[in-house]
């Protein structure tokens, strides 16, 4: 499978990990998400319009600045509804092959070792539940956008700060490579008071 049909793929890779994540970590609740079938295993979609809309529309331009080489990394933040605290940050470094798109070389690699790479990720994802925190609390999420610096943001973007956490806990996940884009997942959450020193 070749880079663009990552893309236009009519349920794109990143919906998916982003639908996985928010159901996972109860963001939204069990029943406003749908079972699909997607790389040999079930997933879930968010059937709630207004997140659809948003992922939506991020993805179109994130799908953009992804085929041009110009993104560097997105961040899904997951932040307390009431105070707008960080408690969790997705981050999803992406390098891509220059020669790719400067020269429009072709480097394939299997559907089936990508799938394996995939399956991967979003396993890993699911058993995050079993180390992370509890989210108690209602929480909404965000997209951070880390982009080339010649890069014009459309107008209904705007400029954000890094909604880092302060001396957070991080687990690293497995990567993903597409031979044109090499991605390096982390996550890095909020400790729980029960892991503060006495």
């Amino acid at each position: 499978m070749g880079f663009f049909d990552w893309l236009i793929d009519p349920v794109p890779f990143g919906v998916l990990v982003a639908c996985s994540i928010l159901y996972n970590r109860a963001v939204y609740p069990e029943e406003s998400f749908t079972k699909v079938k997607k790389y040999g295993l079930t997933m879930l979609l968010t059937q709630d319009e207004g997140v659809k809309t948003f992922i939506a529309s991020l993805t179109s331009q994130l799908s953009e600045w992804l085929e041009a080489g110009k993104l560097q990394r997105i961040v899904l933040v997951i932040m307390s509804k009431a105070t707008n605290e960080v408690l969790e940050r997705w981050n999803f470094n992406i390098v891509t092959d220059a020669e790719v798109v400067e020269k429009g070389a072709i480097k394939e690699k299997s559907d089936k070792e990508i799938m394996r790479e995939i399956q991967a990720i979003m396993r890993q994802i699911a058993s995050c539940i079993t180390y992370l925190p509890c989210l108690d609390e209602p929480c909404v999420f965000d997209v951070l956008a880390y982009t080339d610096t010649d890069v014009d943001a459309p107008g209904t973007w705007v400029e954000s700060d890094a909604k880092l956490i302060s001396n957070p806990q991080m687990v690293k996940l497995h990567s993903f490579d597409t031979k044109i884009h090499k991605v390096d997942t982390l996550v890095s959450y909020k400790k729980d008071e029960w892991d503060e020193e006495e």
